[in-house]
């Protein structure tokens, strides 16, 4: 079956909020989208679905946050949340969500991403501990579950410092 990804449109909402719900069995996620949709920093051409046989399946989101280094700010993604309905998972489609939206990501002029995610899933990516370039969470989170990918070589050098997400992530 073939898979087609594109950006998401305002019909939908509805469906992103389903697919967020039932894989991650919890209501935060599809919250966070919504309001991060209201934002102006939201990125429309970042917020993909995953559509097979003309059916939503899949969503990822990439948001613009900030690497606090002393008083300056370095503008970086984070690649998240990222949802596949149970029923289709496994079948390669969050990894097709993924290598698009970094495609994208890196042709919209974006040069790094960030990801609080699993550690066996996302380094097949090209994903690496943050901690290797001296950033770190605000969150609470096992050094290895922090990772970075440079869409440029050498982007996240010299930028060490916290990651700064807006309030509304704190909020869900």
């Amino acid at each position: 079956m073939r898979i087609i990804i594109r950006s998401e449109g305002p019909d939908d909402y509805p469906i992103i909020d389903l697919v967020n719900n039932q894989a991650f069995d919890r209501p935060n996620e599809a919250e966070l989208i919504r309001k991060l949709r209201q934002t102006s920093e939201f990125i429309p051409e970042l917020s993909l679905v995953a559509e097979q046989d003309e059916m939503v399946v899949g969503h990822i989101l990439f948001y613009p946050v900030y690497i606090k280094s002393g008083d300056i700010q370095h503008q970086i993604l984070s690649l998240g949340p990222m949802s596949v309905l149970p029923l289709y998972q496994r079948r390669g489609i969050g990894s097709e969500l993924i290598m698009e939206g970094l495609t994208r990501a890196k042709s919209l002029n974006y040069k790094s991403v960030i990801v609080v995610g699993h550690t066996h899933y996302y380094p097949r990516f090209g994903f690496k501990p943050a901690s290797r370039w001296g950033i770190t969470s605000p969150f609470e989170v096992p050094d290895n579950v922090f990772m970075a990918l440079e869409l440029e070589p050498h982007e996240l050098q010299g930028k060490s410092g916290m990651v700064i997400y807006p309030e509304v992530f704190k909020e869900v």
